[in-house]
């Protein structure tokens, strides 16, 4: 079952993110991303030592990230030097269901779908942005991504609108589970809505 989450979330994520579809290895999932921080990432399913030993044995590029549902402490051992751990992270998921969306006196919330993203965001009356959130749909799942509230509006329940009203576009999509990668910060919210965590995520890039 784990697997299957974190392949949703693998789908799901390069969806919200814009890049090609993931392409399955013999190690699990290798997303080409792109990214200034991040060139690709493998998404280990199954991960033993020979395995992840054989695989990161071809990686010269840096910026190459390496993700599992695993301690990072399992996974750490198996590194060669150059190999530098991520901040720590939940695999998370939910059973999708409608929900209520309260919006706080002065913020307007908006929702744009395009290419299979649903971008949510919330601004004040006089357009600063205050809160987002997008949706990456991938048949009957999708994936959480990029919930972010901007510090001057913390503390007002911003990130819970934004959670309520994804999984209000998820309901519509005709999803039935989603899935997430959550924070230290993200985890406590998660868990209040109802989220439940099926694993560590793990998280290491090569820089040389």
């Amino acid at each position: 079952m784990t697997s299957e989450l974190t392949h949703r979330w693998a789908e799901g994520w390069s969806v919200s993110r814009g890049t090609a579809a993931p392409v399955v290895t013999q190690w699990g999932l290798r997303i080409e991303v792109g990214a200034a921080n991040q060139l690709r990432r493998h998404v280990l399913l199954d991960p033993s030592e020979p395995g992840v030993r054989e695989l990161v044995a071809g990686i010269d590029e840096p910026l190459t990230w390496i993700k599992s549902h695993v301690e990072p402490s399992e996974l750490a051992p198996w590194l060669p030097a150059g190999w530098t751990e991520d901040v720590p992270g939940w695999l998370m998921a939910i059973d999708v269901a409608p929900a209520a969306v309260a919006l706080p006196d002065g913020y307007t919330l908006s929702s744009e779908s395009k290419e299979g993203v649903t971008y949510i965001r919330i601004h004040t009356f006089d357009g600063e942005l205050a809160a987002r959130g997008q949706y990456g749909y991938v048949g009957d799942h999708g994936t959480v991504d990029q919930i972010e509230t901007e510090p001057a509006h913390r503390r007002r329940g911003l990130g819970s609108v934004v959670m309520n009203a994804l999984a209000n576009a998820a309901d519509e999509l005709g999803a039935s589970t989603s899935v997430l990668g959550a924070t230290v910060e993200g985890r406590a919210l998660y868990e209040a809505m109802g989220w439940k965590v099926h694993a560590p995520l793990a998280g290491f890039v090569y820089r040389r």
